[in-house]
C-alpha cells in the first residue's frame, strides 16, 4: 500500500502562499549552504504526484518545463473540461475515491504537492499518512493554509527532525 506524504514549506505562522498565492517568500529565502532541504531524496521515495489545480498553474508559470515528467500525476479541479496533457491527468469527480484507491496500489508512495484546500480534504479524510513540514522563519501575517482553514483535529506522532544553519526547521510527523 502506497502511502500519502506531504513535503512542504510554511511560515511561522501556518501559511503556505500569501493570499494571492504568492511564494516570493519563500524562493528569495536566504539558503547560504544551497541545501535543498532534502527534496531529492524524498522525491526518489515517490512514484506519484497529487496536485491541486492552482499549484499546478503555478509549476506552470514557474517552470519552464513540467518537473514531474517522470511521475504519474494527477490534478485535483472543479473543471471538468480540462483536457489531460502528455504528464498530467486532470480529476475532477470522485476525489476521495481516487485517491483511496490509487493509495491502494502499489509501489512507491505520493506526493501532496502541495495546495491548502485539497491538503485539508484529504486530511479531514484520514487519507494522509506522513508530513514533512520545514518551517521558513517568515510571518506572512495571512495567506493560504496549510490545511484550507478546515477546522478539525488529527493526532500525528512526531518521528524526526531536522535544523539548518539558515534558521529553517525540518518536522517530520507520521499517523
Amino acid at each position: 500500500m502506497k502511502k500519502l506524504k506531504v513535503y512542504i514549506a510554511i511560515g511561522l505562522d501556518g501559511y503556505i502562499a500569501t493570499k494571492e498565492g504568492n511564494i516570493d517568500w519563500l524562493t528569495g529565502f536566504p539558503n547560504p549552504e544551497g541545501t535543498d532541504y532534502g527534496y531529492t531524496d524524498f522525491l526518489a521515495t515517490i512514484d506519484t504526484t497529487f496536485i491541486g489545480n492552482s499549484t499546478y498553474k503555478d509549476i506552470l508559470i514557474l517552470s519552464e518545463t513540467f518537473p514531474y515528467p517522470d511521475k504519474t500525476n494527477y490534478v485535483f479541479t472543479r473543471d471538468a473540461t480540462q483536457q489531460n496533457t502528455e504528464f498530467v491527468q486532470f480529476i475532477s469527480k470522485g476525489i476521495t475515491a481516487f485517491v483511496r484507491e490509487i493509495k491502494a496500489g502499489s509501489g512507491k508512495d505520493i506526493w501532496l504537492v502541495v495546495g491548502g484546500q485539497l491538503n485539508g480534504a484529504l486530511l479531514q479524510e484520514d487519507l494522509i499518512d506522513e508530513m514533512i513540514i520545514h518551517i521558513i522563519p517568515v510571518v506572512l501575517g495571512d495567506g493560504i493554509p496549510l490545511f484550507g482553514g478546515i477546522a478539525m483535529e488529527k493526532i500525528f506522532k512526531p518521528t524526526a527532525t531536522k535544523t539548518y544553519s539558515s534558521g529553517v526547521l525540518e518536522l517530520h510527523y507520521a499517523r
